[in-house]
C-alpha cells in the first residue's frame, strides 16, 4: 500500500489532467451543473438533501463552520444559503481549479461565504462535505487513485471537528463513463467504520449512480 506521504506528493500529477478538464468544461458550460459535469441541478440537489442529514439537531440551530471541499462554482453553498443549519454559521469552499474559484468568487457574495484553491485538505471546520470530488480521475490507475481518494478521506477526517459526509459513484451504477472512478459502497464504509466512526452510515438512493456515507464523531 503506498503511503499517505507519497500519495500526496504524488497528487499534482494526479490532479493536473483532472484540473485541466474543469477548466475546460467550465469555459464551455459556464457556473451550471453541466460545468462541473453533472447531469442536471435536480441530482444535484439530491445528492445535497442527501448529504446534509449528517446535521444534528445542534447544528440545525446553527453557529458552526462548514467545509465544502472540492466546492466547484459554489453550487452546495447556494443550496445551504437558506438552510437552519447556516444561521450564524461560515462555509469555506475549496477548490483545486483556479477557475472554478473565480466563478464562486464573483457569483456568490455573502459574508459567510468565504472560496481558497488549494489541492488538498488545508481548512478545518466542524462538518466537511466532499460531493462529486473524487469522481474523475481521468487516465490515472484506479488502485492508485483508490489510495489518493482514502488518504484525503483520512485528512478531511482529522479536519472535521463533528462529521465528514461525503458521496462517490459506486461500481453498482447502470451506466459507467471511461476517466470515472467507481467505488464499492461495502468497500469505503468498512474504511469508514474502521477508521473514523464505527457506526458510519450507508445510503444508497436509485436512481443516482452513486451512495453516501455520514460519518459523525461519537463522544467518548
Amino acid at each position: 500500500m503506498v503511503s499517505s506521504d507519497d500519495i500526496f506528493k504524488k497528487s499534482p500529477e494526479l490532479l493536473t489532467p483532472v484540473v485541466l478538464a474543469y477548466e475546460r468544461r467550465l469555459k464551455r458550460y459556464g457556473d451550471t451543473p453541466r460545468g462541473v459535469f453533472w447531469k442536471n441541478a435536480e441530482l444535484q440537489r439530491q445528492r445535497y438533501e442527501i448529504l446534509v442529514r449528517v446535521f444534528d439537531d445542534a447544528a440545525l440551530a446553527g453557529g458552526i463552520t462548514i467545509h465544502d471541499f472540492g466546492c466547484g462554482y459554489g453550487a452546495f453553498f447556494d443550496f445551504l444559503a437558506d438552510h437552519p443549519a447556516m444561521r450564524a454559521s461560515s462555509y469555506i469552499g475549496t477548490d483545486m481549479s483556479t477557475g472554478m474559484i473565480a466563478a464562486a468568487s464573483a457569483r456568490i457574495d455573502d459574508p459567510r461565504a468565504l472560496f481558497v484553491r488549494h489541492l488538498t485538505a488545508t481548512e478545518t471546520a466542524d462538518y466537511t462535505f466532499v460531493s462529486g470530488t473524487f469522481n474523475m480521475h481521468m487516465d490515472a490507475d484506479t488502485d492508485e487513485w483508490r489510495e489518493y481518494v482514502r488518504a484525503s478521506l483520512l485528512r478531511l477526517w482529522k479536519r472535521s471537528r463533528r462529521a465528514l459526509a461525503f458521496n462517490l459513484l459506486s461500481v453498482a451504477s447502470p451506466e459507467k463513463f471511461d476517466g470515472l472512478f467507481y467505488a464499492r459502497p461495502e468497500d469505503f464504509l468498512a474504511f469508514a467504520r474502521k477508521h473514523m466512526d464505527p457506526k458510519a452510515e450507508l445510503i444508497v438512493e436509485p436512481p443516482l449512480p452513486d451512495f453516501s456515507i455520514l460519518a459523525r464523531r461519537r463522544e467518548a
